[in-house]
């Protein structure tokens, strides 16, 4: 008789526990998403102040994580390790073509160089450097954050189009963007991609000439984008569109006027960088564009993609339009807009 009476009561005890408020409740999907500089990339502080949210915490908590590139960022990807990752378009396309990542899809915007008047990157040299032209780069050493990468890409194609053909003409040398300006100062490389702060660094110097832009060459570019995969999209569309939101909330709040101070100071703050490097240029035409639903420019993406196949980096051409899903950020601008 014992034997039963316990089971019994277990049985009743297990259904009360399920019926209790909270005891079936989903965890909070976790989002690992991928940043490689801060303020390009607003990723890791865009959550900071949770007076603008009203999801986190409840249906989704958000993990950022450091990549110095985009090829971690796939591999990160197809091991699972990563659910949004801010790819570089170059990398978006090799993801695809050479990791046959084909259920890889544009959810987002990240960072958009040359739209309506907002700062494009900017390809410098010594102010007292006798370079004065695109060819007068012959035999130089010419500096890019990544091979394959979209300064890299607009740097060639601008050379390329003045007759002058990599390794033949001229030598390349990677660098991470913080150090751009100590080499072409100590004349390391003789031209140099900027982008803020580093920018804003070199205009104050007086010690470089701005040669050339991104956007001269490449209209505007759809420089990184947020990607996630196909399946994970569609396990996760409800929490996802939760995030979306958020994150449209949250860069409303940081670009209010209103908040600027806070802003800056938040991000002061993450970078460990005086808020005066931020003052004079951070959520101005001085910065880059940030679209307030983070919608990316597909067309741009298209015209990107094309170049690279134009330069050989792609084998053949990729639709943008069968890789993008931007029924989140739709979804979630409704909510609110």
């Amino acid at each position: 008789m014992r034997r039963p009476a316990l089971v019994v009561v277990a049985a009743l005890a297990g259904l009360l526990l399920a019926g209790a408020p909270g005891a079936q409740a989903q965890a909070p999907l976790r989002i690992r998403i991928a940043w490689a500089v801060v303020p390009g990339h607003l990723f890791p502080v865009l959550f900071e102040h949770k007076e603008a949210l009203r999801h986190y915490g409840v249906s989704y908590t958000v993990e950022p994580v450091h990549f110095a590139g985009s090829a971690p960022e796939i591999a990160a990807l197809a091991t699972g390790d990563l659910e949004i990752a801010a790819l570089g378009f170059s990398s978006f396309g090799t993801a695809i073509e050479n990791a046959h990542m084909t259920d890889l899809r544009v959810i987002g915007d990240a960072t958009r160089d040359g739209h309506d008047g907002y700062e494009t990157t900017r390809y410098a040299v010594r102010a007292d450097d006798t370079i004065r032209k695109v060819e007068d780069l012959k035999g130089r050493v010419l500096a890019t954050n990544g091979i394959g990468g979209a300064t890299y890409m607009a740097m060639r194609l601008m050379l390329l189009d003045h007759g002058l053909v990599e390794r033949r003409d001229y030598q390349v040398v990677e660098a991470q963007f913080p150090n751009m300006l100590p080499m072409l100062e100590g004349k390391k490389a003789d031209l140099v991609p900027l982008l803020q702060p580093f920018l804003s660094m070199a205009r104050q110097s007086g010690k470089v000439r701005m040669l050339f832009t991104m956007q001269d060459v490449m209209g505007e570019t759809q420089t990184t984008l947020l990607a996630a995969r196909a399946p994970f999209i569609a396990a996760h569309r409800a929490a996802l569109v939760d995030f979306f939101e958020d994150m449209q909330r949250g860069l409303h709040w940081m670009v209010d006027p209103a908040h600027r101070q806070a802003a800056i100071a938040t991000i002061a703050a993450f970078t460990k960088r005086p808020a005066a490097n931020y003052a004079g240029w951070l959520f101005t035409k001085d910065d880059d564009y940030r679209d307030p639903e983070f919608r990316p420019n597909l067309a741009a993406l298209q015209h990107n993609l094309d170049v690279q196949q134009r330069l050989g980096l792609l084998a053949k051409k990729l639709v943008v339009k069968d890789y993008a899903d931007l029924s989140l950020i739709e979804a979630a601008a409704r909510r609110w807009r």
